[in-house]
């Protein structure tokens, strides 16, 4: 079962950096979208998954009893879940915002801050 999981988080990290190299705003966020649910994934994985026993600690003991998963990962990720999502939406607003402003979503369109000038590199100092 972990193993699949690591292969599906090998899956959704070459997605994510696929399209993260996209010159498109909107899959430039669905890049950080899937790379956010797979460092999720990643964490989950990484506190054992096991049915047979709950994260609980017994009232006479200290820690949890072997063979149990980590509920450490788990509250993380709900944390994260929410944290991630409210990224999201709001770079989801500021794509918005840019192409309402610029026309484009395209990344080299939106070159204010260094215009292209075609004179070319200098030829001698």
């Amino acid at each position: 079962m972990e193993t699949a999981l690591s292969v599906l988080v090998g899956l959704f990290l070459a997605t994510a950096f696929y399209l993260m190299l996209s010159k498109k705003i909107i899959r430039i966020l669905l890049g950080v979208a899937v790379m956010g649910n797979g460092v999720n994934l990643l964490i989950f994985t990484s506190g054992r998954l096991t049915r047979e026993l709950p994260p609980i600690i017994a009232t006479d003991a200290y820690v949890l009893p072997p063979g149990a998963a980590n509920a450490l990962p788990q509250a993380l990720i709900l944390t994260a879940i929410v944290i991630s999502f409210s990224f999201f939406a709001f770079l989801l607003v500021l794509a918005f915002r840019a192409y309402q402003d610029l026309g484009t979503d395209d990344t080299d369109a939106m070159r204010f801050a260094e215009p292209v000038v075609d004179d070319g590199p200098p030829q001698g100092y």
